[in-house]
């Protein structure tokens, strides 16, 4: 069965890498950037999109609000970027949101942002992909028609590159990301030449049609509101941008400051981009509607249901460079692609995130290992299987999936933020270097603005997007929060009664005696070998114990048992229902009672195939008593093995695989160097 499942797993994610080969997997600059920063890039293919879809519901005499709204995003990002600068530099370790949240606002503080990070990172996956399956529909309409399962598909791609390691995935993701800003930013310059030197008229394709509004003359209050939600949907943006804080350690060194250059230069990426295809989309007249059969109008008559609505960077490309153009085709495909690997970013901060929560004990302990690529792949299989859920659930809808985003990054932001405050003031009260001082005094300027700017947007999207669907990723969240806490109790409640006593307990007490008995079924090699090593144990008691299940067996048993003059007495249990495992475990029971100091030593035979098909031949009537009498205290059980000639041929074979790749010795991390030993002559 290993060998079954070895070569594909080899073939899949390559040969498993040393610990020592760790700081070969650290990233540069160059790379990092696409690793950590393709969500953010990538969303401005649908955040302007958002923008105008929130702002056709009072009709295009709204769309004049766009800039303004991108003003404030803008705002907003540079904001949320300077302030992660600072977190980069004060806690470098990789645990980002939680770890300051943890460390300056308490345990309760930390839970809440590790458990909004954890939505967000699944909804990152859910919505990048979504998001690039419409993109990609927009040219093959087959993506289009079989959406679910060309999403769930390319989730099970991007989990097995993900397998292969970090700095393996993150150069086959550098192209497409770069290929992306590159095709934006050659938009915006053409755009801009032809419409500010060549006076060009440039119209998107849906530049003649009209907007119905769904609520018409909106003003004071129910304007604001409308104005309101259109900003916190176009705050999908910043989605991501925490996830460099959370990367710290893939980081080449200097670790900090290489993360903080590159914190800023996603930012100015992601606000020019941003800014430049709002300003494209207003000038190529680009239009947009949440219902669009209904309520785009072509010639006084709506569009119907085969209308298909394309992403705001998609038209306002066949705008600037023509439909079906080379660099337009280039456009949509680096689109797709780049929406595609932007799920990257969750790729490499859930996993992260969720081995410092093992760490923690706030996540299962598996979570903390690093698999054969050095990677930690569990985290990566558990944000691949409920990534790949919610798009299942919600039909792999961006629209309706992007309306359960942002709560849980604002909630990251706000209380992140909220605890680099607490903790610049905890080092002011010590610092007495002036100038020191005055740099701790201006990022904490920098972190009071973030913090309530970003507890501000927090309020704006929960009051916006509540009925809309936010409320599942505060269900989410709730769901998160409540099973980290119960997994903690429970590490906490095992290791309080795992803990070695100090002074004298049962535990360390040597038993009166040990009571011995080997489980017989038959007599032949491994019955004689656990009997010969029962023997060795020297127990103040020891016999043999048989079930009577068979009469004519049992009879024969006890004959052979008398002939072979073995010098051990045989007990004999009825069982008038043909069951084995009850009268052990009801005889072991009784034994424990009629001698509660005693140590009752039940030795198992059992001998060893070497084929996984071998193992469906066998009742496995041993490994079920082992698991009850695991649950029997007092009771040590012991496993006898007693190896086939295909379980020898098996562990050649296995030995010989192991020389080469040495499968799962990679698991917690890179191994320490030893210290040199001091040479003869010092």
């Amino acid at each position: 069965m290993s060998k079954l499942t070895d070569v594909p797993k080899r073939i899949l994610i390559g040969r498993a890498l040393r610990s020592d080969r760790l700081g070969e997997t650290l990233l540069p600059k160059r790379i990092a950037l696409p690793v950590f920063a393709s969500d953010p890039l990538s969303s401005v293919a649908y955040a302007p999109g958002e923008v105008l879809l929130v702002l056709s519901i009072a009709g295009l005499s709204a769309y004049h609000f766009s800039p303004w709204i991108a003003l404030a995003v803008v705002v907003l990002m540079f904001t949320v970027v300077a302030s992660y600068r600072q977190n980069v530099h004060a806690y470098p370790s990789g645990g980002g949101d939680y770890e300051v949240a943890n460390t300056n606002l308490g345990p309760k503080a930390g839970r809440t942002v590790a458990s909004a990070l954890l939505v967000d990172y699944v909804l990152t996956v859910a919505v990048s992909i979504s998001s690039g399956v419409e993109n990609l529909g927009s040219a093959i309409p087959f993506f289009v028609e079989h959406k679910v399962a060309c999403a769930v598909g390319i989730i099970v791609l991007l989990t097995l590159m993900n397998l292969r390691g970090v700095k393996e995935s993150g150069k086959l993701f550098a192209i497409p990301t770069y290929v992306f800003v590159a095709s934006v930013f050659i938009m915006i310059m053409w755009g801009a030449f032809r419409g500010i030197v060549l006076d060009d008229t440039m119209k998107a394709p849906t530049a003649d049609f009209e907007i119905k509004p769904e609520h018409q003359g909106l003003a004071g209050f129910a304007l604001v509101f409308l104005l309101l939600r259109a900003f916190s949907s176009g705050c999908a943006a910043l989605t991501g941008v925490e996830a460099i804080s959370n990367g710290v350690p893939a980081f080449r060194k200097p670790k900090s400051r290489n993360a903080a250059n590159t914190l800023a230069l996603m930012g100015v990426l992601a606000v020019t981009m941003f800014c430049g295809i709002i300003g494209l989309a207003m000038v190529t007249n680009v239009r947009m509607a949440e219902n669009p059969a209904h309520d785009l109008l072509r010639d006084g008559a709506p569009v119907g249901e085969d209308y298909v609505q394309n992403p705001v960077i998609t038209q306002v490309a066949a705008a600037v460079f023509g439909d079906g153009t080379f660099f337009f085709i280039l456009l949509a495909a680096a689109t797709a692609l780049v929406l595609f690997l932007a799920a990257n970013t969750a790729y490499n901060g859930f996993p992260v995130l969720g081995s410092i929560l093992a760490q923690d004990r706030y996540m299962p302990r598996q979570l903390h290992t690093r698999g054969d690529r050095l990677a930690f792949s569990n985290g990566i299989v558990l944000l691949a299987g409920a990534a790949a859920l919610l798009v299942w659930i919600y039909g792999a809808d961006s629209t309706r999936l992007i309306q359960l985003y942002i709560v849980g990054v604002f909630v990251s932001f706000t209380l992140s933020q909220t605890g680099m405050v607490r903790h610049w003031n905890r080092h002011l009260r010590t610092e007495t270097d002036p100038a020191k001082r005055r740099r701790m005094i201006r990022s904490r300027a920098i972190n009071t603005f973030g913090a309530f700017f970003t507890g501000l947007v927090l309020v704006v999207v929960l009051v916006t997007k509540f009925t809309h669907g936010a409320w599942v990723a505060l269900l989410g969240m709730v769901i998160f929060y409540v099973t980290m806490t119960s997994i903690r109790r429970h590490y906490d409640r095992v290791a309080e009664e795992l803990a070695a006593p100090e002074g004298p307990a049962d535990d360390i007490v040597r038993p009166s005696r040990v009571h011995s008995v080997v489980l017989v079924s038959k007599i032949h090699r491994p019955t004689l070998r656990a009997v010969a090593y029962a023997k060795l144990l020297r127990s103040d008691t020891l016999e043999a114990l048989s079930v009577n299940v068979d009469p004519a067996e049992t009879k024969a048993l006890k004959e052979e048992w008398d002939r072979r003059g073995i010098d051990v007495p045989l007990k004999v249990l009825d069982s008038p229902y043909r069951e084995v495992t009850r009268p052990v475990i009801e005889y072991v029971k009784g034994l424990r009672r009629e001698s509660p100091r005693d140590a009752i030593s039940v030795i198992i035979p059992e001998y060893v195939v070497g084929h996984w098909y071998e193992q469906l031949l066998h009742n496995q009537s041993a490994l079920r008593l082992k698991g009850r009498l695991l649950f029997t205290p007092g009771v040590m059980v012991t496993s006898v093995p007693y190896q086939l000639e295909s379980s020898e041929v098996a562990r050649k074979r296995a030995r010989k695989r192991q020389e080469w790749n040495a499968p799962g010795s990679v698991r917690r991390g890179p191994v320490e160097k030893r210290p040199k030993e001091p040479s003869a002559k010092s």
